[in-house]
């Protein structure tokens, strides 16, 4: 592999461009050439990762949280270039996806692990969706969580270094006083009449599994089926948050009709009032909004670990 290391050193709880420097020798004497290159500012992963594909490099290697999983994600998206990851970030969501060793301070060693894992991978084609302008890999939201995504971001390290848990404060703080937004959602162009109207709490538009790193919301989804599973969490106020949140960890969610699935290629956004967007962890905007699925556009470097049920191509091989 022809590759380049991109490093974002704000992200995570602690620095480790040292122990990156070191892991280069151990890539080397696999064959892999890395070469680190080290962003200052936000949009630079995009245009290293940009830069690398069109340089005709075979892959670039995330050492990141998932803003810089996603940045590296809108320059290589429709090239031939392969993402890997080595999660040192706060989330890791990504990362989580894949079962991939995940770096924290008690735990120094999994990065070389990670590492391991990436030499042992194999190059896979997968989807992203499209919000606006924006390529996502894993989630895009708008609503409840795109609100608390606008107040949270960007965090100062201290507060990375508390995990999740100023995230799970600012939420209920915001939840204590959200209301729901009359809002329509239109599936597919509406070709079969699919629309969803009513007062929306929150939009969550699933490209994987889980959602939040918290829990699997949408076990059946798949990285390559070309859709997105799509929930709409309907209701007022509080109330409605708290019944969506049991029904959502007690996975009954699906028998509420206050929640809507679907899966598609293709939805519509609009409410009454502007409600908060985000894509993987980033704000970016209001309603309306358009999202989108684009089929085969990313190619990764999935891992040994990585649960053979995320790809549909998996399952049709092993039936072979």
């Amino acid at each position: 592999m022809d590759a380049v290391l991109v490093y974002n050193p704000t992200a995570g709880p602690r620095n480790v461009r040292d122990k990156l420097e070191r892991l280069r020798s151990f890539f080397s004497v696999r064959d892999w050439f890395v070469e680190l290159q080290v962003t200052e500012k936000p949009g630079d992963a995009t245009r290293m990762a940009s830069d690398a594909a069109f340089q005709g490099k075979d892959a670039v290697i995330v050492a990141g949280g998932d803003g810089t999983v996603n940045e590296v994600v809108n320059g290589l998206t429709g090239t031939g270039t392969a993402m890997g990851v080595l999660p040192v970030g706060t989330g890791n969501l990504w990362a989580k996806e894949l079962r991939v060793p995940t770096y924290t301070l008690t735990n120094p060693r999994r990065l070389q692990e990670a590492a391991a894992d990436l030499v042992e991978g194999t190059v896979r084609a997968i989807d992203v969706g499209r919000v606006g302008e924006r390529v996502f890999l894993c989630w895009a939201s708008a609503g409840l969580d795109a609100k608390v995504t606008s107040e949270m971001e960007p965090r100062e390290r201290a507060t990375k270094r508390l995990g999740v848990l100023p995230y799970l404060i600012a939420a209920l703080l915001v939840a204590r006083d959200y209301k729901g937004v009359e809002s329509e959602v239109v599936f597919d162009g509406n070709v079969d009449g699919d629309v969803v109207r009513g007062r929306t709490l929150l939009l969550v538009a699933n490209n994987i599994q889980q959602y939040g790193g918290l829990v699997e919301v949408a076990p059946q989804a798949k990285l390559d089926d070309g859709l997105l599973d799509i929930f709409v969490f309907k209701g007022l106020g509080i109330q409605y948050l708290v019944r969506h949140l049991v029904r959502v960890l007690s996975q009954r969610y699906l028998d509420d009709p206050e929640i809507i699935h679907r899966q598609a290629r293709h939805i519509e956004l609009r409410s009454d009032e502007a409600l908060s967007v985000q894509a993987d962890g980033d704000p970016i905007g209001t309603t309306p909004v358009t999202m989108e699925v684009v089929p085969g556009a990313l190619r990764i470097i999935a891992p040994p670990t990585m649960p053979p049920d995320l790809l549909v191509a998996t399952r049709e091989r092993d039936r072979q």
